[in-house]
């Protein structure tokens, strides 16, 4: 059972910055063998890939779009992967999701279709 939880969203400025967290309530497996995602809906759109991070934070992969703004990381002691956000934009906004997928490899998917489970999302809203 993986359970994942979403936190640090909010109404921010242009420019700004916000981290992100997400918390796995991982029984069964250990976090460390969950690669992790991080995606984003904004309303009428589609769900983008945003971030993603290997088992053990030694590979990660960025959409086009916040390549240079935004950092994936994880604390594997803690059950938890972070997405610093920064110099946010106003289309920035949108419902944050994390992901997890069971993956010991180098391979990170950045498709969700390849990610079985899913956090509940956190808004993040960026004001011009």
């Amino acid at each position: 059972q993986v359970q994942l939880v979403e936190s640090g969203g909010g109404l921010v400025q242009a420019g700004a910055s916000l981290r992100l967290s997400c918390a796995c309530a991982c029984s069964g497996r250990t976090f460390s063998t969950y690669a992790m995602g991080w995606f984003r809906q904004a309303p009428g759109k589609e769900r983008e890939f945003v971030a993603a991070i290997n088992w053990s934070g030694g590979r990660t992969y960025y959409g086009d779009s916040v390549k240079g703004r935004f950092t994936v990381s994880r604390d594997n002691a803690k059950n938890t992967v972070y997405l610093q956000m920064n110099s946010l934009k106003p289309e920035d906004t949108a419902v944050y999701y994390c992901a997890a997928v069971s993956s010991s490899s180098w391979y990170i998917p950045s498709s969700d279709t390849e990610y079985p489970y899913w956090g509940q999302g956190t808004q993040v809203t960026v004001s011009s």
